[in-house]
């Protein structure tokens, strides 16, 4: 049988004692401070540092937003409030616009199947009345087009001088659109214009109105004036020229063939008004950095 191994029945002195015992000097009692035991001092890691950053950075971020979103909301009211109540003073109202008359004075679309050129002349008389009381429109020039209602042809472009619209004014002005040798399409052309009989036709104006109001003006923003509807009717083609006068054998001078009779030669010369009053459609065009709404 193996023997038991037992534990000293004295522990063995700590280092400090053990050398002072080999030594021959007695140990103090208590240990110096150098020789006792130091808890470490706690270092803070890295990420907790960080979470701390963020942390911080989430909270500075949400308040920006929130003031931000405050000052926002804060001139939105205030806008609204000023709107209202500039429109309870003066109950504003957008200008109307009406082709009082339109003629067509010049048409002739070349035959070639394949590419067609196109020239002509529209004269139109477009009545302005400013329905307000105390506003005043300032516009700059107008910017006419015209084209077929159904097929979308180019008709020509014009433009028009701008005016100071008065409150409560009718104002009377005009252009002519006119087109001279524009290549359109084949097919549209033969479908739309008519050399005989009436056809359909829009014109579009484009502007930049201004409100003034005593003393106050407001930035010019974009217009777009859209009339539908039009009737338009070709001229007739033209009399054809009288002969000439020719002399005899004796110096008489020959009375020239009469030209063939038509009661309606007048009439052939003279393009067809329409006076029908066409309204048009005003609208408001914003535009936002590349978007125009």
């Amino acid at each position: 049988m193996a023997d038991r191994v037992y534990p000293a029945a004295k522990p063995n002195p700590p280092p400090a004692m053990a050398n002072a015992g080999g030594g021959g000097a007695t140990a103090s009692f208590p240990a110096p401070k150098s020789q006792m035991y130091q808890r470490p001092i706690y270092r803070p890691q890295a990420a907790a540092a960080k979470r701390r950053r963020g942390r911080s950075c989430r909270c500075s971020f949400c308040c920006c937003f929130c003031w931000a979103l405050l000052v926002v909301i804060l001139l939105a009211l205030v806008a609204a409030v000023a709107g209202g109540a500039f429109y309870l003073l003066y109950r504003p109202h957008r200008p109307s616009f009406t082709v009082s008359s339109v003629k067509l004075t010049a048409l002739n679309l070349s035959s070639s199947p394949t590419s067609p050129s196109l020239t002509d002349s529209i004269q139109l008389t477009v009545t302005a009345k400013n329905p307000n009381k105390k506003v005043v429109y300032l516009y700059d020039d107008f910017s006419f087009s015209a084209s077929t209602a159904a097929n979308a042809v180019p008709l020509g472009a014009a433009t028009s001088p701008g005016f100071t619209h008065d409150a409560g004014n009718t104002t009377v002005f005009t252009a002519t659109i006119a087109a001279n040798a524009v290549a359109v399409d084949p097919a549209a052309a033969a479908s739309d214009i008519k050399k005989s009989g009436a056809f359909s036709v829009a014109v579009d104006a484009e502007t930049r109105a201004g409100v003034r109001v005593g003393s106050l003006k407001t930035k010019k923003i974009g217009i777009q004036v859209h009339c539908e509807g039009i009737k338009v009717t070709p001229p007739p083609p033209a009399a054809p020229p009288r002969p000439k006068a020719v002399k005899g054998k004796n110096g008489t001078v020959l009375a020239p063939a009469p030209a063939p009779a038509d009661s309606d030669t007048a009439a052939t010369t003279a393009a067809t008004v329409s006076t029908a009053a066409h309204s048009c459609k005003v609208r408001v065009r914003v535009k936002i950095w590349k978007w125009t709404f």
